[in-house]
């Protein structure tokens, strides 16, 4: 058990949360949400202890053992790979280099033999002899294969230095286990692995992600970090995007009758408890679903921005072909004789293991760079916009953000370029914050504004969603799935490819694969792995 006793934290006049008790218990998944800023990170800091709140106290159950998602890539470079997983079990690994030294020792006597005898009892307890093994298992899991285990941290690259981190975090069944971004840099099959770890795992989670599918599958609560307090919900995060949503409709509606109301809510937990899709959490989350209450819910502080592409002008039936684009990058062939025709109302989805092939494609789509064989023609009706997964330079100057965006505008009038920024949330004074100066998340919501102001009919997206909390995330999303144009798109969201998407592109070493249907089913069919293998067999043939 972990649990709070009116923790608060302040910075200067500035008040993050108050008053916060709270009751963490084991075999739940509680998901810490909130708007950027709020304090998801630093709440999770305080109840590991990193940082000392300005008031309060946490308890922890005697002899309870909290594990930490570590933040530091760079930590443990001098480190073997399959070391660094084992230190996540402090207690075992200082146990194990103990016993070695001692076992080393030239001079090695009674009194030491009595002591490898004591270790070698505690480390028998903690599971020690079946350590190597289950880190092995993890990392396998996770996707670093047996020849990088014996590797040093330094020699791998930052993809997998995240993935040992996290096999790090989970070793050895914490009894609180503290997640920050879990799935930043993750592919999906590894996202999809930990989701799996994670619902079978029988402790207590505690984790902040703005990734809603990993949210929905495997939170059990959700902890809302609003008005300066912090509650918890029943449910997943879609459970509690919704009940908040009817919560601000009911208090709009002031005539509607308490019994009406409370029938509105009796059919949403109905529905939601019927569509719970994961036995593990439904059994306890639909028991706890239907003991809600007209006063256990209410409206979210928080604003979604309005997101909206308007073509200008519609499409014609030829957009984009593509003809045996290959590419080399620092030594690394990431395209190879890759073809593909691109329809009107096509949304694509363009995924695979390998990031740089599709910011490669991009880039050679929109003519940033060359490629080194094959070709690609636009259609003559084509109007594109695009969003680079590196956008730096497009703020580096000290415009007022209203100016910034004014150079992108037919329109000029500061009136209609304030009340655009601020229906994507840059109400007010923030409309002349300086451009040099935005958050990514802030920089992000620009770049978007410039993109529906182009009034383009082909959105060419990579990486999106990078930055954004999860109100914008929503925005976006329900902004691309009613765009009436063609979208070609990279993102490691779930949610946000499966409810977007009518085709999937996988960019692989050996090929691309092209399907037109839903992620889920492109994830689930047999013949796409088959497909894969049998690529993969002729290359190696």
């Amino acid at each position: 058990m972990l649990s709070t006793s009116n923790i608060s934290l302040q910075y200067g006049k500035r008040i993050l949360f108050e008053d916060v008790n709270l009751k963490f218990t084991p075999g739940n998944c509680y998901g810490i949400i909130g708007a950027n800023g709020a304090g998801k990170s630093t709440f999770l800091k305080i109840l590991s202890g990193e940082i000392e709140p300005s008031s309060g106290t946490i308890s922890l159950g005697a002899g309870k053992r909290i594990d930490v998602l570590s933040q530091n890539q760079f930590a443990f470079d001098e480190f073997e790979v399959l070391k660094t997983v084992l230190m996540g079990h402090k207690k075992l690994y200082q146990i194990m280099e103990e016993k070695d030294a001692i076992y080393k020792k030239s001079d090695f006597n009674d009194e030491d033999g009595m002591k490898a005898a004591e270790l070698e009892g505690e480390f028998g307890e903690l599971n020690g002899w079946d350590a190597e093994t289950d880190a092995g298992t993890l990392l396998r899991g996770l996707g670093i294969p047996d020849e990088l285990h014996e590797k040093e941290m330094a020699e791998i690259s930052g993809k997998e230095k995240v993935k040992v981190l996290l096999a790090q975090a989970l070793f050895g069944n914490p009894d609180i286990l503290l997640l920050d971004e879990p799935t930043n840099h993750l592919d999906i099959p590894s996202i999809n692995w930990l989701e799996e770890f994670l619902i079978n795992f029988s402790n207590t989670v505690i984790v902040v992600s703005h990734d809603r599918h990993f949210l929905n599958n495997v939170c059990t609560h959700i902890a809302d970090i609003d008005y300066g307090k912090i509650t918890i919900f029943t449910g997943n995060y879609d459970f509690w995007l919704e009940s908040s949503q009817l919560a601000l409709k009911q208090t709009k509606d002031s005539n509607k009758k308490t019994e009406a109301k409370i029938k509105d809510l009796q059919t949403f937990v109905a529905r939601f408890s019927a569509n719970a899709s994961k036995s593990k959490q439904a059994t306890s989350r639909k028991k706890q679903l239907e003991k809600l209450t007209l006063e256990d819910i209410r409206p979210s502080s928080r604003k979604l921005p309005f997101i909206n592409f308007k073509p200008e002008r519609d499409l014609g039936n030829n957009v984009l072909t593509v003809k045996n684009i290959s590419k080399t990058v620092e030594g690394e062939k990431v395209l190879d004789d890759v073809s593909f025709t691109v329809n009107k109302d096509d949304k694509i989805a363009f995924v695979g293991a390998h990031d740089i092939s599709k910011t490669t494609l991009f880039k050679i789509l929109m003519n940033e760079i060359e490629a080194d064989e094959g070709s690609y023609e636009w259609g003559v009706t084509c109007t594109k916009s695009y969003f680079p997964k590196e956008n730096s330079s497009y703020f580096n100057t000290d415009m007022r953000l209203v100016d910034w965006l004014r150079q992108f505008s037919e329109e000029k009038e500061e009136t209609f370029i304030r009340g655009f920024l601020g229906r994507m949330l840059f109400s007010g004074e923030e409309s002349l914050k300086k451009a040099n100066v935005l958050s990514g998340g802030e920089k992000v919501r620009c770049l978007l504004s410039k993109m529906m102001l182009s009034g383009a009919n082909v959105l060419i997206l990579d990486e999106p969603t990078n930055h954004l909390d999860l109100e914008s995330i929503t925005g976006l999303n329900n902004g691309l799935i009613s765009f009436k144009g063609s979208l070609l798109f990279v993102s490691h969201d779930h949610q946000f490819i499966q409810s977007i998407a009518n085709r999937i592109i996988e960019i692989t070493p050996y090929g691309i694969i092209d399907k037109e249907m839903t992620f889920d089913d492109y994830m689930e069919d047999p013949k796409v792995n088959k497909l894969r293998e049998a690529m993969h067999e002729s290359l190696m043939m």
